[in-house]
């Protein structure tokens, strides 16, 4: 488990020095997360992750000699213990496929509110995984298109509340998020999303919400 007590440590990548010190300058101004250095290109942030071990490494998609999906395939084949959020002015829906399938625990637009980003840090530290909910809308339109047929998988029925939670991850609310709308803690959230997932057959958030989506069960985000 996360020590949440402890602020979390930071790696970021940017190859624009002036928004690399606007998302520092929010970051750290929450009190709840320290940028341990900064990098302008891809390899050069790998270097410092491999050398500072932070917990999390913020990273741009678009970078100098390596980019960000480069930089979480190399995380992962490493087997760094570090969580992966993509920072990023694309919304494209082929990048969110390639950064999902590198790796990353996260994927959050730069026009996201401040507090938001600063939450994504924290939800990707403790293990979650985060979605932009502009992105999400994307990604869950293209795994529901209606060529995808899901219809043999054995599925259960989900109680009220499990639909209740699917919705709003769906939404792409965090963990914490979907517990204060619902006012229930996040292990209860985490709890529920299991039992979605076995219900389901699922492996993750997305593949439980495109099933669903694809079942009739919650209708598409909007």
């Amino acid at each position: 488990m996360t020590d949440t007590t402890k602020p979390v440590r930071v790696i970021l990548a940017d190859d624009h020095a002036v928004v690399r010190k606007g998302i520092r300058e929010f970051l750290e101004m929450s009190g709840n997360v320290i940028v341990l250095a900064e990098a302008a290109d891809g390899a050069e942030a790998l270097r410092l992750i491999r050398e500072h071990k932070p917990d999390v490494a913020v990273l741009d998609i678009q970078m100098p000699n390596q980019t960000g999906i480069e930089v979480t395939r190399a995380i992962r084949s490493e087997r760094l213990p570090i969580g992966v959020l993509i920072l990023t002015a694309f919304d494209d829906e082929p990048y969110i496929r390639a950064v999902l399938q590198a790796g990353a625990n996260g994927y959050v637009l730069k026009t996201a509110e401040a507090h938001e980003i600063v939450e994504a840090v924290q939800a990707v530290h403790e293990g979650q995984s985060v979605l932009d909910p502009i992105v999400a809308r994307k990604l869950i339109a293209h795994l529901a298109e209606p060529n995808r047929d899901d219809s043999e998988l054995p599925v259960e029925s989900l109680t009220e509340r499990e639909l209740e939670v699917l919705r709003l991850t769906a939404k792409g609310y965090t963990n914490k998020a979907i517990g204060v709308e619902l006012s229930i803690s996040d292990r209860t959230v985490q709890g529920h999303l299991a039992k979605i997932y076995d219900k389901l057959n699922a492996a993750s958030r997305t593949e439980a919400v495109m099933r669903a989506v694809s079942l009739g069960w919650i209708s598409s985000v909007s």
